[in-house]
């Protein structure tokens, strides 16, 4: 599959952006990617609601072998494309909005991770700042600001 070949396939479902990922593509739509083609598949993000829907089709989660240990993978939260849908555009793009509600819930359960090191930064900076102001005379240190009374 090439690029020319999914944006047309995802035309019905309306603008996607494809980019480069693995030996494939990810296809994403504002900014959340919902799929996936690799290996001459199509894949699309799956969950709890959405994977019943796929078992039905006799699809199948997306897998790949590792190369250090020969270990079959299985990545559960992206199921193959039905093989008719190629040919119905509209159920197609059905299956596409169900992936991005997928991956957006998916996104939402994921908790932002603090940035490394962004917790110590703060409590070094606070404790010099701390230590500046035991070392600066009185006289030199900033005056509380008077509140205004309404």
């Amino acid at each position: 599959m090439d690029r020319d070949f999914l944006i047309d396939l995802f035309a019905d479902f309306g603008p996607v952006t494809i980019r480069r990922m693995f030996s494939g593509f990810g296809i994403s739509a504002d900014g959340i990617n919902f799929a996936l083609a690799l290996r001459g598949g199509l894949y699309l993000r799956a969950d709890e609601q959405s994977i019943p829907h796929f078992e039905a089709e006799g699809s199948k989660p997306f897998q790949y072998q590792q190369r250090s240990t020969a270990k079959i993978v299985t990545v559960n939260s992206y199921w193959e494309l039905p093989a008719r849908l190629f040919d119905d555009s509209e159920e197609l793009t059905d299956w596409a909005r169900m992936a991005l509600a997928a991956a957006q819930r998916a996104a939402l359960r994921k908790r932002p991770k603090a940035r490394k090191g962004t917790k110590k930064a703060a409590v070094r900076r606070a404790t010099s700042r701390k230590a500046a102001a035991k070392k600066e005379p009185a006289s030199k240190q900033p005056k509380p600001r008077k509140r205004s009374s309404p």
